[in-house]
C-alpha cells in the first residue's frame, strides 16, 4: 500500500516539472519572439572616423526676401561739365531710369539719377569712368524690411477698421449717429490714406535706386612733352628755332615799321638839302707844258 502511494506521488511530482520546463521554455520563446519583432539599437561604431549626417536647419520663410533700400554718391572732375552731365542722362534712360533734380553750370554740376536696383552697380561702374577722374565713391544700403511689414500689417488692420465703420454707418438712424459716425470714418481714412503713402514710397525706395553726382570742372591736363632726339628730334628742333627766330625778326621790324615811315622821308629830304647847300670845289688848272 506505501508502495503504491510512493509511486503515485512520484509521478504527481514527475508531471508538475514537466509542467514547469514547458512553461520556462514558451515564456523564453515570447521573449525571443518580441524581442525579435522589435527594433534592434545598433551601438555606435568607435573609432571609424566618420560623423553621422548633421542635421540641417531649413531656412526660416522670408529670410531671403528681404527689402533692401539702395542709394550712391558719386563724385567727379571733368574738363567739360556739360558733356559728362549729357553723358550721366544717357546711361540713366539706357539702364531704364530716369533724371530727377539737376544743376548745371560752367564750373559745378549736380543731378540726381534713379536707376532699377537690380541695374545699379553696372550704371555706377560706367558712371564712374566718366570725367578725368574720381574723387569719391558711396554706396548705402538700407534694410527696410520691417517697415515694410509693419506698414502691412497696420494698412490690414486700417481696412478693417474704415469697414467697419463704413457697417456701422449704414446702420445709423439718427442725425447725431450719421455725423459721428462720419467724422470717425473721415479720420479713419485718413489715416489709411497716409499708410498707403507710407507703403508706395517704401516700395519706390525699393524698385528704383538713386545715385547723388557731383562734377567739378578742372583745367586741360598739359600734353606730353615730345621727344627730341635723334635726326628728326634735332631737325624739329632746328625749325623751331628759325621759326621763333623769323618771328621775333618780323616782330621787331613791325615795332619799328611806324617810325620808318616818319624817318625815312626825313632822312631822304635831308640829304637832298645837304647835296643842295654844299658848295661845289673849284677846278684845279692844268699845269702847261713848258
Amino acid at each position: 500500500m506505501r508502495t503504491r502511494w510512493r509511486a503515485g506521488l512520484a509521478a504527481v511530482g514527475v508531471v508538475f516539472v514537466l509542467a514547469g520546463c514547458s512553461a520556462g521554455q514558451g515564456t523564453s520563446a515570447s521573449t525571443a519572439d518580441s524581442a525579435g519583432s522589435g527594433p534592434v539599437p545598433v551601438a555606435p561604431q568607435q573609432g571609424s572616423g566618420k560623423a553621422g549626417p548633421e542635421k540641417v536647419t531649413p531656412p526660416q520663410p522670408g529670410a531671403t526676401d528681404r527689402k533692401l533700400s539702395r542709394s550712391a554718391r558719386l563724385e567727379l572732375t571733368a574738363t567739360k561739365v556739360v558733356d559728362v552731365v549729357a553723358q550721366a542722362r544717357g546711361i540713366a534712360q539706357g539702364a531704364g531710369g530716369y533724371t530727377g533734380q539737376e544743376s548745371t553750370g560752367d564750373d559745378l554740376a549736380t543731378l540726381n539719377l534713379a536707376v532699377p536696383a537690380d541695374k545699379l552697380d553696372g550704371a555706377l561702374d560706367q558712371l564712374s569712368h566718366l570725367g578725368t577722374s574720381l574723387v569719391k565713391r558711396e554706396l548705402n544700403t538700407q534694410d527696410v524690411t520691417e517697415q515694410v511689414v509693419d506698414v502691412e500689417a497696420r494698412l490690414a488692420t486700417q481696412r478693417a477698421s474704415v469697414e467697419r465703420i463704413r457697417a456701422l454707418l449704414a446702420k445709423a438712424t439718427s442725425v447725431s449717429e450719421i455725423a459721428s459716425v462720419e467724422s470717425e470714418l473721415t479720420s479713419r481714412e485718413a489715416t489709411l490714406e497716409s499708410l498707403e503713402q507710407q507703403r508706395n514710397s517704401l516700395a519706390g525706395s525699393v524698385a528704383m535706386a538713386t545715385v547723388a553726382m557731383t562734377i567739378r570742372s578742372v583745367a586741360a591736363p598739359p600734353p606730353p612733352p615730345e621727344d627730341h632726339s635723334g635726326f628728326l628730334g634735332g631737325l624739329a628742333g632746328g625749325w623751331h628755332a628759325f621759326l621763333v627766330f623769323g618771328g621775333g625778326l618780323l616782330t621787331v621790324l613791325g615795332a619799328l615799321a611806324p617810325f620808318l615811315l616818319f624817318l625815312v622821308p626825313l632822312g631822304w629830304l635831308g640829304w637832298r638839302l645837304y647835296r643842295r647847300r654844299r658848295p661845289v670845289p673849284a677846278a684845279v688848272p692844268e699845269p702847261s707844258e713848258s
